[in-house]
């Protein structure tokens, strides 16, 4: 816990950004009959029934301090999924970065080994060598500034029915590029201090 919380206390560094990612299953949902439009002094009605057209996974990065957040719509969330997304992160997003501290939690797919089931050994060594991963303990997820993104967009995108993935890129993309745009950043403030005393229990005890 204490290295999440001293990795949040560094400055903005362009060069080592500090990024948080998550993931999230989202069940794709599509009307059984066509919703009735919004008019003047009625919302819109939609009927109670309808067709479920599969699952799929978001992977969610963000950068705090930066203002800055991506989301991507995905079939599946296997390693394989996970590698593709980092490589994206590094060589798309971050090339200039000498590297990327990445804030995560545990889940089996996330590890460096992934890479080298994703890539050839010199393409998993070259992102690997560029990444600094900090997880968060187990029970601990709530750690992780990726969730509090994840929360805004459930409860401003994710709100309604949406029946594939086209449309959901569509709108994940719409809301990360709105909050972008608007530079909206994340300012934690929960410090190891406040953990040694709020969450005391957790710390083994010395007479």
């Amino acid at each position: 816990m204490e290295q999440v919380l001293d990795v949040y206390t560094r400055p903005y560094n362009p060069d080592v950004p500090l990024i948080c990612m998550d993931e999230k299953p989202v069940q794709l949902l599509e009307d059984a009959r066509l919703a009735l439009p919004m008019k003047a002094g009625q919302v819109r009605r939609e009927d109670y029934e309808y067709e479920r057209k599969g699952t799929c996974s978001l992977f969610l990065f963000t950068e705090p301090l930066a203002g800055w957040r991506l989301v991507h719509a995905r079939s599946q969330r296997t390693k394989r999924d996970w590698a593709l997304e980092i490589q994206e992160l590094l060589d798309l997003h971050y090339p200039q970065a000498r590297r990327v501290c990445l804030v995560l939690d545990n889940l089996n797919t996330h590890t460096l080994a992934s890479l080298y089931e994703a890539f050839v050994p010199a393409t998993a060594r070259a992102l690997a060598s560029r990444l600094e991963l900090c997880y968060t303990p187990k029970h601990g997820s709530w750690l992780n500034m990726a969730e509090v993104e994840l929360s805004a967009l459930t409860l401003q995108c994710l709100d309604r029915r949406i029946g594939s993935m086209d449309d959901l890129q569509r709108e994940v993309s719409a809301w990360a590029r709105q909050r972008n745009e608007a530079c909206k950043t994340l300012s934690w403030q929960f410090t190891t201090e406040d953990a040694r005393i709020r969450l005391k229990h957790l710390y083994p005890q010395f007479d």
